[in-house]
């Protein structure tokens, strides 16, 4: 294969790579339509005998929840090709808290499926909790608000320590149709004014979903590509796990923000079009 990125840059490797993981919202489609040339690249990745799997931060949709959007727009795939922060912080709590009960602060999906995945929560502050997780809460009151914050301030671990806490992600805004609204990150922040805690953050730019990721598809990192359209969570993701990665200029990133960065994308395309066509040639 003969092909090369924006810049000139060989993008051959591409023909090797085995697993291929997307962002979503900007990298794929826009506010639920699909880009030309992602059912293409989809099918192309499937006929080189690659995978594919989507992988994002918003812990406020479940598993089947995405599986249901992604298909409901035309896209073949099953929970296995559902990559998220949820299952990221089950798995990681789990290890790092075994058998522990742990306070869980977002939708009610969100602790459903902890739960599911094998996690002990609790969404009752008082119940006794001795670490703590927050998601993105689009069912957010001033009552949790208020339970979170007090467990933050008085609760302890296991071992008599200041409760641990963990949040899934760190995003500051949510895409929406109109605009963004305040995400995780921004309702952290207000955690560490009220607390003076920080979270230990899970999912992107962290490295652990891209693990995740390899574990279950059985490929190593050298087959593994991350593709998305922002620097600091998804790009960033690719290089904090050792991984090559594209950024495509379809959402947020700009060339500009590209030479600004101290983040830089293995490859940089403007489209999954020019992606398809590139691996495709």
């Amino acid at each position: 294969m003969a092909a090369f990125d924006k810049y000139g840059r060989d993008a051959s490797p591409l023909a090797d790579k085995r697993l291929w993981l997307f962002d979503m919202d900007g990298t794929i489609y826009l506010d639920g339509v699909l880009f030309d040339g992602t059912l293409d690249l989809l099918d192309a990745i499937r006929t080189a005998d690659g995978d594919y799997a989507f992988a994002t931060n918003n812990s406020s949709r479940s598993t089947d929840q995405y599986v249901e959007r992604l298909t409901g727009i035309g896209i073949d795939c099953t929970e296995r090709e559902i990559v998220t922060s949820t299952q990221a912080s089950a798995m990681l709590l789990k290890r790092e808290h075994p058998g522990e009960l742990v306070y869980v602060q977002g939708v009610t999906s969100f602790a459903e499926e902890l739960a599911r995945l094998g996690l002990n929560v609790t969404t009752d502050a008082e119940a006794g909790a001795t670490a703590v997780l927050v998601g993105f809460d689009r069912e957010l009151t001033t009552t949790k608000l208020e339970a979170t914050t007090r467990l933050l301030t008085e609760g302890k671990g296991t071992k008599g320590e200041p409760i641990p806490y963990y949040a899934s992600h760190p995003d500051f805004v949510c895409p929406v149709g109109w605009g963004f609204i305040p995400d995780l990150g921004w309702m952290c922040e207000g955690f560490e004014h009220a607390t003076g805690r920080k979270p230990r953050f899970i999912g992107k730019p962290a490295p652990l979903m891209v693990e995740m990721a390899c574990e279950r598809f059985g490929v190593g990192k050298e087959q593994a590509l991350f593709v998305g359209d922002r620097l600091y969570t998804d790009i960033a993701t690719g290089a904090n796990a050792g991984i090559d990665t594209i950024c495509v200029l379809s959402g947020e990133a700009t060339e500009d923000d590209i030479r600004e960065s101290e983040v830089e994308p293995t490859w940089v395309f403007d489209s999954v079009r020019e992606i398809c066509d590139a691996v495709t040639d």
